[in-house]
């Protein structure tokens, strides 16, 4: 059976709808960087996302060509994530999508390194004539976080935001958003299949210990 990364790490990928802290470690990502609005038909969100999933599966599909990378194992390409901020702003301002700043992402297994997502990035390159060279290897780790699951449209995770905030500050954390710690997103429904009151969505937001 496949390896699937929201099933054996479920502390950072299905959390209950309560706000809870977790620490989370370093991981890498296939990223893309862009602005804009990401409701945008052919923006460049969407773009973004067919370059993310165009060397996700080169990869997970590496293992029937030439290129065997070492210590592979058959998994589920974890879901699509996002990083969003927005200049001179704490948190998010739902009413002015146009000003998103993201970074969006899917996380790679440990076992790809840096050489084995260059080959990749050419491969793609070569087999679907697309440019990829916006695609980077992003190595992140968020640290101190509170999270919660999020029931619902996108535009109504500010009710689950102020649930996330007022429980941090409960445990004695403040917000800690800066230009390196943003508010994060891990996607697990698809919102072109799922009705908008169903799409699942995990919500991660920086902290610091303050007492």
């Amino acid at each position: 059976m496949a390896f699937d990364y929201k099933k054996e790490y479920k502390e950072f990928y299905m959390p209950k709808d309560k706000p809870s802290i977790v620490t989370v470690p370093p991981m890498n990502y296939i990223a893309v960087r862009g602005k804009g609005d990401p409701n945008q038909e052919d923006g460049d969100y969407k773009r973004a996302i067919g370059l993310l999933y165009g060397i996700a599966f080169t990869i997970k599909m590496s293992k029937k060509g030439d290129h065997q990378i070492e210590g592979y194992f058959d998994y589920v390409v974890p879901p699509l994530e996002g990083f969003w901020w927005q200049d001179g702003i704490t948190g998010v301002d739902y009413s002015h999508k146009d000003t998103f700043n993201w970074i969006s992402v899917i996380r790679l297994p440990d076992f790809v390194t840096r050489e084995d997502f260059d080959w990749a990035v050419a491969e793609a390159t070569k087999k679907k004539k697309e440019d990829f060279s916006k695609v980077e290897f992003f190595t992140y780790e968020e640290g101190l976080c509170v999270q919660c699951m999020h029931i619902g449209s996108y535009d109504d995770e500010p009710a689950t935001v102020d649930k996330m905030h007022a429980y941090m500050k409960e445990q004695g954390c403040e917000l800690d958003i800066t230009a390196e710690r943003m508010h994060h997103e891990i996607y697990l429904s698809d919102a072109r299949k799922v009705a908008p009151e169903k799409l699942k969505t995990v919500i991660r937001h920086p902290i610091i210990q303050m007492i």
